[in-house]
């Protein structure tokens, strides 16, 4: 059920995108003549006033089909073919999509916020949620429900910058020992922590987040909802694009933590057990992802017909079509080679955890 409510969250986000595109065009009374969701052969199929709406085989995609001179019936000088609108309106078609799902996303995490409230301000300190035995967090006598205060005498602060703090010292002193400052039941203790060598990195074996309540407070004022709104928005859409900009600047460390369609389902499946806080929070994560995974200017993608568009603009002709096509095709292989090598990497990660469990 998890898994299902997953795939739907995930359609749910292609459909508005598309919807995007499909109403920034009936507005501006630009032809459309397909609606998709998904792609391969078509398993439901109507045609409507002119327009083909389907449902095809693969449903993690889509897409909105304009008709052109090439088709029967079709006056090549049309002013309601898309080709033959002014630049500014295409850009406006071409970038609906992405801003479709930003305006989803933050209507999501308005919901959130209004029925589920804001978190208490983090309190000092970083608290321990689970240990794996045997793990170096473990043997020094770290339990979960434990406060980490202070790492060799210092005080590690509060928040994200706390657990930042924590994690790089940790990662820098594998095989070292690290004196730490616990708070347990209103008791404090000093323990001695020895981070495992790991691919170079030191390791404990710990989950760890920062200081904050479980409990939420609800929002007093229209400005107060508003104000932490955009600020876990933009949390979010920042560290998306630092995300896809660390695969050009830090490729091979930024691959590792890449996840394929399987693992976005099985994340969706984890978060869906939460409940509707759950589930809100994976279509809020999953939307941004979309609208910056498609501003990416690749030729498949909105962001390359953005720049093409752009270009054609600017040299009163568009690109030569051996070009688009030259470019085109590139983007598809690594598009599509990059989606193989994910699926594989997030499956066999699957079976992996499956051998541990059943031994």
């Amino acid at each position: 059920m998890n898994v299902l409510t997953s795939l739907t969250v995930l359609g749910f986000l292609i459909f508005f995108h598309e919807m995007g595109h499909f109403l920034a065009a009936i507005f501006q009374g630009i032809y459309v003549d397909g609606f998709s969701i998904g792609f391969g052969p078509s398993i439901i199929q109507k045609k409507y006033r002119g327009i083909t709406y389907s449902f095809r085989a693969f449903p993690l995609g889509g897409f909105v089909s304009f008709p052109d001179e090439e088709q029967n019936n079709i006056n090549p000088e049309d002013p309601n073919l898309l080709k033959n609108r002014p630049i500014i309106q295409r850009l406006i078609v071409i970038s609906a999509g992405v801003f479709a799902n930003l305006l989803l996303a933050y209507t999501i995490l308005t919901i959130n916020v209004t029925t589920n409230g804001i978190p208490y301000d983090p309190e000092p300190g970083i608290l321990v949620l689970a240990t794996q035995p045997e793990k170096a967090a473990a043997k020094s006598g770290v339990e979960p429900g434990d406060k980490i205060l202070k790492i060799d005498g210092i005080s590690l602060g509060i928040g994200d910058q706390a657990v930042s703090s924590l994690v790089k010292k940790i990662q820098s002193s594998s095989e070292e020992s690290i004196q730490i400052q616990i708070e347990r039941r209103g008791s404090f203790k000093e323990l001695t922590l020895i981070p495992k060598n790991i691919n170079g990195k030191g390791t404990i074996g710990a989950q760890l987040q920062p200081n904050i309540k479980q409990e939420t407070i609800k929002t007093k004022t229209i400005n107060e909802l508003i104000r932490y709104t955009n600020k876990e928005f933009s949390s979010l859409l920042i560290k998306t694009i630092q995300g896809y900009k660390g695969l050009i600047t830090n490729f091979s460390s930024t691959a590792q933590q890449l996840s394929g369609p399987v693992k976005i389902v099985e994340i969706g499946a984890q978060l869906s057990e939460q409940g509707g806080t759950g589930i809100l929070l994976f279509a809020a994560l999953i939307s941004i992802n979309l609208a910056v995974l498609n501003s990416l200017p690749l030729p498949l993608l909105d962001g390359g017909q953005f720049v093409f568009t752009i270009i054609e603009g600017l040299r009163g002709k568009p690109v030569p079509i051996k070009i688009q096509i030259a470019v085109t095709q590139s983007s598809f292989l690594l598009l599509v080679g990059l989606s193989v090598l994910l699926i594989i990497k997030d499956t066999s990660q699957l079976l992996i955890v499956q051998r541990l469990f059943s031994q």
